[in-house]
C-alpha cells in the first residue's frame, strides 16, 4: 500500500476538466517526479494534495486513511507540505522568524531553543542556514532552504516541489539534489515537479507522466528513456536535438555593441557595472546568471525602457542610449524585445490578441485609423505558426495560459522582422514541446541574419542553442566564451562570481 494515494480526482475549472479521473501513488523514501505539459494538470492535482484546491469528485488518502483537505493548514497537520516556485518569504525577517510565522503557540519566543531546533532540522537533512540572516541578504538556494525548512518544522514528511531547480546554478542544484536524497533516506516522500527531463533521470525514483487532464503512466525511471517519457507527454515522437545553426563568418556584420554601459540599482551597487560586449548579425549570445544579476537591466537599458548612468549603446554604429522606446522606433531601428514580464510590459492583458498585434506597428502607420484587418491577419498567422490555444483571435490575452501569452508575445516580436532580437527566458513556463518550437523558430531568425540575445536560465539549452555565452555575476561580465568550448560547471563557477582564469575573457 502507497503512503499517499490520489484516486478517481476530478476538477473542473468552469468549461475547462483539469483532472479527469487521475491516479497517483506515493511511496515513504521515494522521489517521484510529475511530468506534463502545460495545462496536462500537474499543479491542480498537487494543489489538492496540498490543500488549495478540494476535488470534485475522487479519493485521498494518507497512510490507508481517507482525507479530506479544506486548507494548507489541514494538509501540513497530516505531514504534507509545499514548497511553490515563486518563494513566499518577508525579505525583512531573519530565517527563523519566517519559519516559525504563522505557527500557532505562545507569544513568546525561546530564540535559544528555537535557534537550537532548526539547527537539529538542518543537520539531520542535511539543510545549512543561518537562523539569524535577514532574508533580502540570502541567496536564492538560501531561501529555498529556509522554505524546505519551514514545512519539515511544521512537520511535514511528504514534501511537494514545484521547479525547485527553475533559478539555481549547476553547483546549487547538485548540493540541492543531495538533499533530496537525504531526506528521502530519512524516510521522506518527496514529489517534483519539473520540466527539466535530465534532472528527472538523474533525481527521480519514479515519473508519473500526465497529458490533457489525464494519468498516461508511471514508470521506474532508471527503466524509461528521455524519449519515451517525452514521447508519453506530447503523444507523438519529438526531437530532442536542439541545431546550432552555423552561419558563416564572412556573411557576420556588425550589429550591437555595448561600452562601459552603467546602469544604477535599487541599493549602492549598481545593477550594471561597465558592461561591454558586441553581437553580430546571424548569432545567438546566450546571458547566463543568478537571478538579479543584471539581465533586467541589460534587455531594458537596450530597449530604451532604463536610464544609463554612462556608456554607449551602438546599434550599427549609431549612438541610442537615452533614447526611449517610441524613439527608437521612430527612427526606424529594427528592434524586437520580448522581457520576462509578459503582461507588464509586453502586452495588454485587457486587449485582445488583435489589438496586441498593432501594438508597436500602429505607431509606423500614416493616417489616423488603425487597419485592424491586418492585425486579424497577423494574429491568425502568428496562432497556426504557434499553435495558440484560443477560441479566437478576440479573445481577451489575459484570459490566456501562461504559456499561451508567451506564444502570443513571441510571435509578434517576431513578425516584426527584426535586425535585433532581445529575448528574456523565452521558454519560461512553457512545455518541452512549445519549448523546441521556440528554439526553432529562435534559429530560423538567426538564419536570416537576425542578431539575437538570449537571456536563459537552463544551462543545457543556452549551451547548445548560443553561440557565444556571456556570464554576468552582481552586474559585472565575468566571462564570454564560445559556447561549443565550455561546459556548465565553469559556467556556475563564474555565475557565483569566481574567475576561473581559463582563457576566458573577462571584461
Amino acid at each position: 500500500m502507497a503512503y499517499i494515494e490520489l484516486k478517481n480526482i476530478c476538477k473542473r475549472f468552469g468549461d475547462v476538466q483539469a483532472n479527469d479521473s487521475m491516479n497517483l501513488f506515493i511511496n515513504k523514501g521515494e522521489i517521484h517526479a510529475l511530468l506534463g505539459e502545460n495545462g496536462s494538470g500537474k499543479s491542480t492535482l498537487v494543489n489538492m494534495l496540498s490543500g488549495i484546491y478540494s476535488p470534485d469528485s475522487g479519493q485521498i488518502f494518507v497512510n490507508g486513511e481517507e482525507v479530506v483537505f479544506a486548507s494548507p493548514e489541514e494538509a501540513i497537520k497530516r505531514g504534507i507540505g509545499m514548497v511553490h516556485q515563486h518563494f513566499k518569504l518577508a525579505e525583512v525577517l531573519t530565517a527563523k522568524e519566517n519559519i516559525i510565522t504563522g505557527v500557532k503557540g505562545s507569544p513568546f519566543i525561546n530564540h535559544k531553543k528555537l535557534t537550537e531546533q532548526i539547527y537539529n532540522i538542518g543537520k539531520k537533512y542535511g539543510l545549512i542556514i543561518n537562523p539569524d540572516k535577514k532574508v533580502y541578504n540570502m541567496s536564492v538556494s538560501e531561501k529555498q532552504t529556509v522554505e524546505i525548512l519551514k514545512v519539515l518544522y511544521r512537520g511535514a514528511d511528504v514534501l511537494i516541489l514545484d521547479e525547485p531547480t527553475a533559478v539555481l546554478t549547476p553547483q546549487e542544484i547538485k548540493n540541492f539534489f543531495e538533499i533530496l536524497r537525504n531526506m528521502k533516506n530519512e524516510g521522506c516522500a518527496i514529489i517534483i515537479i519539473t520540466h527539466k527531463l535530465n534532472e528527472v533521470m538523474e533525481i527521480s525514483d519514479k515519473v508519473t507522466v500526465l497529458r490533457k487532464g489525464k494519468t498516461i503512466n508511471t514508470v521506474i525511471t532508471k527503466e524509461s528513456n528521455f524519449q519515451e517519457l517525452t514521447e508519453m507527454m506530447v503523444g507523438r515522437p519529438i526531437s530532442l536535438a536542439i541545431e546550432r545553426t552555423q552561419i558563416p563568418e564572412t556573411d557576420k556584420k556588425p550589429l550591437l555593441e555595448i561600452k562601459n554601459l552603467t546602469v544604477a540599482g535599487t541599493d549602492k551597487l549598481n545593477a550594471l557595472d561597465k558592461v561591454s560586449f558586441a553581437l553580430t548579425t546571424g548569432e545567438i549570445l546566450g546571458v547566463a546568471g543568478i537571478a538579479g544579476s543584471g539581465q533586467k537591466e541589460l534587455c531594458e537599458s537596450i530597449a530604451g525602457l532604463c536610464h544609463a548612468i554612462s556608456g554607449n549603446i551602438l546599434f550599427k554604429g549609431e549612438d541610442i542610449v537615452g533614447l526611449n522606446p517610441r524613439t527608437i522606433i521612430r527612427k526606424g531601428i529594427s528592434m524586437s524585445f520580448i522581457p520576462e514580464d509578459r503582461l507588464g510590459m509586453g502586452l495588454v492583458g485587457a486587449m485582445d490578441i488583435v489589438d496586441n498585434m498593432l501594438l508597436k506597428s500602429y505607431q509606423n502607420k500614416k493616417g489616423i485609423f488603425i487597419d485592424r484587418k491586418e492585425g486579424k491577419d497577423i494574429a491568425e498567422s502568428i496562432i497556426e505558426k504557434f499553435d495558440i490555444n484560443t477560441p479566437s483571435v478576440y479573445h481577451q490575452v489575459k484570459k490566456l495560459s501562461g504559456g499561451n501569452i508567451q506564444k502570443v508575445l513571441l510571435g509578434r516580436e517576431i513578425n516584426l522582422q527584426p535586425q535585433l532580437l532581445i529575448t528574456a527566458y523565452p521558454v519560461r513556463g512553457l512545455d518541452i514541446g512549445a519549448s523546441y518550437n521556440i528554439y526553432d523558430a529562435l534559429n530560423e531568425e538567426k538564419q536570416k541574419g537576425v542578431g539575437i540575445l538570449f537571456i536563459g536560465e537552463d544551462l543545457d539549452v543556452l549551451l547548445e542553442l548560443s553561440d557565444r555565452i556571456m556570464v554576468l555575476s552582481h552586474g559585472k561580465v565575468m566571462g564570454i566564451m564560445n559556447a561549443a568550448d565550455t561546459n556548465k560547471e565553469e559556467i556556475g563557477m563564474l555565475m557565483l562570481g569566481q574567475d576561473i582564469a581559463k582563457g576566458v575573457a573577462v571584461c
